[in-house]
C-alpha cells in the first residue's frame, strides 16, 4: 500500500488522538501526542531535514569514537545481509543523529534527500515519531513503518532501531535499519529487527571488550542463553571493575557496587551460576598452596596476588577453613 496523502495522514493523526479507543491510548498515539503537543510539530511540514555544521559532526564523531571503531565490522556485516536497494544501516548517538551509515550507492542521492546520511538530526524533537528518535525517547527496541511516522515527509519510510549501550551500560546512541522500499512486509520487517538487535548486542560486546582490553572477561549470563552481551571484566584481584548493561540488569550491579569493590565470585556465585568458573578458580588456589607448601605468601606470589588478596580469596572461595 502507498503512503497515505498529507491531508489523509494529518487526519489519521488528529483521530486517534481526538479518540477515546484504545488506539487513542497506544505507544504510537503516545508518541504522535508528544510530537504535536510537547515539541510543538506539524505533520505537514515539508522543510527539509535539520542537519549538524561540518564542525557539530566531526565533535559528535570524536564523542563517540571508541564505539563507532569497535562497531565497523558489525556494520559491514549487517549492511550485507540486510543491504539490498533501497535499504541503509546506521548508527547513531544518543542525540539521533547518525554518525555511520552503510548504503548502496544508487540510493545515496535519494537517501541524502530525506535525511538517511551522516549530520542529520533525527530525534523526536525535531523529527517527530520515527524509529531513531522514538526508540531514544522510549528506550527500546522500535519500528516505524511508513505512515506511523509523524511527519507526512516521512511516511514512505520503514524503520527499525535498537539501542546501544556504552561500556559503562548507559545510552550512547542506537543501530538503525530504514528503507524506502514499499514492498516492505511485516515478516521482512521482523527479521530486519531480529538482525539488528543481534547487530547491537555485538557492538556493545565489543566496545566493552575493547574498553577493558586489559581485563578478563567473563560471560555473566546463561551460558546457554543467546545474549552475549551480558559481561563482566575482572581484574586479577577477583573484582569487577566493569559490566554491560545486560549484566547490570542481569545481576543488580551498579557503579556503586562495582566501586566498593564487588567480588566476582559474590555475583556469579549466586544461584548456582558459572560454578565451573568458581571451582577452576578453586583449583588454581589449591595447586599454589600445594606446590608452595601451603605457605600462603609464597602461593600469592605464585598466583600474582597480595596476601591480603590472597587471604578474600580463600573464604570467598570456602577454603579459609583448610590446612595450608
Amino acid at each position: 500500500m502507498g503512503a497515505r496523502s498529507g491531508n489523509d495522514h494529518v487526519s489519521l493523526i488528529k483521530a486517534t488522538l481526538d479518540g477515546g479507543a484504545a488506539a487513542a491510548r497506544s505507544a504510537l498515539a503516545a508518541s504522535w501526542r508528544r510530537s504535536m503537543s510537547l515539541y510543538g510539530l506539524d505533520p505537514e511540514d515539508s522543510g527539509r531535514p535539520h542537519t549538524l555544521t561540518d564542525a557539530q559532526l566531526r565533535e559528535a564523531r570524536q564523542a563517540m569514537e571508541p564505539m563507532t571503531r569497535a562497531a565497523q565490522a558489525v556494520l559491514d556485516r549487517l549492511f550485507l545481509a540486510v543491504g539490498d536497494t533501497g535499504y541503509c544501516v546506521l548508527l547513531t548517538n544518543a542525540e539521533g543523529v547518525p554518525l555511520e551509515r552503510r548504503g548502496a550507492a544508487a540510493d545515496d542521492e535519494v537517501f541524502r534527500r530525506w535525511g538517511l546520511w551522516p549530520g542529520a538530526v533525527w530525534s523526536e524533537a525535531v523529527e517527530g515519531t520515527n524509529g531513531i528518535g522514538t526508540a531514544l525517547v522510549e528506550h527500546r527496541p522500535l519500528t516505524i513503518h511508513r505512515e506511523q511516522h509523524f511527519h507526512t515527509r516521512n511516511t514512505a519510510l520503514s524503520c527499525t532501531s535498537h539501542p546501544i549501550h556504552d561500556h559503562r551500560g548507559r545510552l550512547a546512541g542506537l543501530l538503525d535499519v530504514s528503507s524506502c522500499r514499499a514492498d516492505a512486509t511485516e515478516g521482512m520487517l521482523g527479521l530486519i529487527a531480529a538482525a539488528v538487535a543481534d547487530a547491537a548486542r555485538a557492538i556493545e560486546a565489543q566496545t566493552f571488550r575493547q574498553a577493558f582490553a586489559e581485563a578478563r572477561i567473563v560471560l555473566a549470563g546463561d551460558p546457554g542463553e543467546r545474549n552475549a552481551a551480558a559481561l563482566l571484566a575482572v581484574d586479577k584481584d577477583d573484582l569487577v571493575i566493569g559490566a554491560t548493561r545486560a549484566a547490570r540488569l542481569a545481576l543488580a550491579i551498579t557503579d556503586e557496587r562495582i566501586a566498593a569493590q564487588l567480588a566476582a565470585s559474590e555475583v556469579l556465585g549466586a544461584g548456582g551460576v558459572h560454578t565451573d568458573l568458581l571451582e577452576a578458580e578453586r583449583g588454581a588456589v589449591r595447586r599454589a598452596l600445594a606446590l608452595n607448601g601451603g605457605n600462603v605468601s609464597a602461593a600469592a606470589r605464585a598466583l600474582g596476588l597480595s596476601r591480603a588478596t590472597l587471604h578474600r580469596k580463600l573464604h570467598r572461595l570456602g577454603l579459609a577453613g583448610e590446612p595450608h
